[in-house]
C-alpha cells in the first residue's frame, strides 16, 4: 500500500464508494452504503463522511454522526458505518479510518466514539475490538454498543 489518505466524500469518488467490494459472509452485516449517504443530506453539519484512498484509488469509506444535541446517548458520537474493500482489508485500511474518526471526534471535543453493531459470524465485532473499541451496553434490538475513548 502506498501513503493512505483521507478525503471528503464527493461526486467523484461515490461510485467507487457504491462499489467497495466485500468478504463472503459480510454483506449480511452492512446496508446499501447509500443509506448512509443519505444522512449527509439529512444532516449536513453533524454527519462526517470520509473517503480512504490508497494513492487515487478508493479503498474505503468511513460515516459518523456527532450531535451533542442527540435524545440517545450513543448517538451524541457515533460511528454509523465503516467499509473497506475486500482487498485492502487486513492491511491498515480500516485502522487508518477509525484513527482518521477519533482525531475528528477530538476536534469536536468528543471524549468518545460509539459504534453500534450486530454480532455474528464473519460480522464487524473482531474489528472494532482490534481497534480499541469495547462493549458497553446494548440497543433494545439487541445490537451492541461498544465504545472508543478519545486521547486527549
Amino acid at each position: 500500500m502506498s501513503e493512505l489518505r483521507m478525503v471528503e466524500l464527493s461526486a467523484a469518488t461515490i461510485v467507487a464508494v457504491n462499489n467497495l467490494s466485500l468478504k463472503p459472509g459480510q454483506e449480511q452485516f452492512l446496508a446499501p452504503v447509500s443509506y448512509g449517504i443519505a444522512a449527509t443530506v439529512i444532516n449536513p453539519q453533524t454527519s462526517w463522511q470520509r473517503v480512504v484512498l490508497d494513492g487515487d484509488k478508493v479503498v474505503g469509506f468511513v460515516s459518523a454522526n456527532f450531535d451533542e444535541e442527540a435524545p440517545e446517548e450513543h448517538f451524541r458520537s457515533v460511528l454509523w458505518r465503516i467499509n473497506v474493500d475486500a482487498e485492502g482489508q487486513g492491511r491498515g485500511v480500516g485502522r487508518f479510518a477509525v484513527e482518521s474518526l477519533l482525531e475528528e471526534a477530538r476536534k469536536r471535543g468528543m471524549d468518545h466514539v460509539n459504534v453500534i453493531y450486530e454480532a455474528g459470524d464473519d460480522g464487524p465485532e473482531a474489528f472494532f475490538l482490534r481497534v480499541g473499541f469495547t462493549p458497553v451496553g446494548e440497543t433494545e434490538y439487541s445490537e451492541v454498543i461498544a465504545q472508543i475513548r478519545v486521547a486527549s
